[in-house]
């Protein structure tokens, strides 16, 4: 099991500790780096600033938003950040909700989602191929597009550059169970948002038809302290913020996720709680127990005794939400 470093996005500002983060893990042997976007900071900029100042450390989106660019702008992103790092890209995408789709992108969100994703990564596939000029005959995008307002001028295009690796990696952020099993099919690894090595039956069928090197990578918050209920403060405040606020109440891929692990009656009462404007209580709501088991938090022997526990799964690679070098370190001496 591998070891990633997992920046997430901004907040309100760029965290001036990233860039000293990311070194320190490419010294202790960390496999890759991961950045994020949401409605704020980019995935692909903070990204290249980090290939810039590291030499060896792989870089990957955990994800890069699909409706943020169209399929061809986000390869070329991809292709142009891969040369430029001598060979260390890897592309997560993800759908995200409608919430984000319609209110920030101001786009439609897709009827059919698989259908969309799908079509999304056929593109990529022949621009890093480049076998081709890009053509598809797809319901969301076509290329080239001949919908009722084109011009009818539109050219079937391959890359000018020539990509650096036909197969740079392509993951996909999926949380529904069909959307996993096509994943499995289409992409080259798969990034959970939450993971679970005491739930691993929910996800074993489908995996097990997942190729040679497909990679599992879950994002799971890392911290060492003292206090495990102190630890598990911030794990349950992301828990908080997704389960309420990242979607509409009748349309919640993070709450679905939750319900699936066996906790829909609280999933349901964090989104209740939180879309009245109690952001308080609703993170208070979010039940320990389940904080807990999608983290690793608490003193360094703990942490190693439940790590042993992510090493039995299928996970590939551990990206690890790592706040402080100090975890960082730590958690490479018990990996190690």
């Amino acid at each position: 099991m591998r070891l990633g470093l997992a920046l997430g996005y901004w907040g309100r500002g760029p965290d001036p500790r990233h860039l000293e983060l990311a070194q320190e893990a490419e010294r202790l042997g960390y496999h890759s780096v991961w950045t994020a976007e949401s409605w704020g900071s980019d995935a692909f900029t903070p990204l290249t600033w980090l290939a810039a100042h590291t030499t060896r450390i792989a870089l990957g989106t955990a994800v890069a938003q699909m409706a943020a660019r169209t399929p061809t702008a986000t390869a070329m992103q991809a292709l142009t950040l891969d040369h430029l790092s001598g060979g260390r890209m890897m592309l997560g995408l993800g759908l995200s909700g409608p919430q984000v789709v319609e209110g920030w992108y101001g786009r439609p969100f897709p009827k059919s989602p698989l259908t969309a994703t799908r079509e999304y990564v056929e593109v990529i596939r022949q621009v890093l191929n480049r076998e081709a000029p890009v053509r598809l005959d797809g319901r969301y995008h076509p290329h080239p597009y001949a919908g009722p307002d084109a011009t009818g001028l539109g050219k079937p295009l391959k890359p000018i550059v020539h990509p650096l690796r036909a197969d740079l990696p392509v993951l996909l952020g999926a949380e529904g169970p069909k959307n996993i099993a096509q994943t499995v099919r289409i992409a080259d690894g798969w990034l959970p948002l939450y993971w679970s090595p005491s739930r691993t039956e929910l996800y074993q069928a489908t995996l097990a038809d997942a190729r040679d090197g497909f990679m599992v990578a879950p994002m799971t918050q890392v911290r060492v302290c003292t206090d495990v209920a102190e630890g598990l403060k911030p794990v349950k405040a992301m828990l908080g913020f997704y389960i309420g606020g990242m979607g509409h109440s009748a349309r919640n891929f993070h709450a679905d996720l939750m319900a699936r692990f066996g906790y829909e009656a609280e999933a349901r009462r964090v989104q209740e709680l939180f879309l009245a404007g109690r952001r308080g209580e609703a993170i208070e709501a979010v039940p320990d127990a389940f904080a807990d088991e999608i983290s690793l938090v608490g003193p360094r022997e703990r942490i190693a005794e439940r790590l042993e526990l992510w090493r039995k799964g299928p996970i590939t690679d551990l990206l690890a939400l790592a706040p402080d070098l100090r975890t960082l370190r730590v958690l490479a001496e018990l990996a190690g």
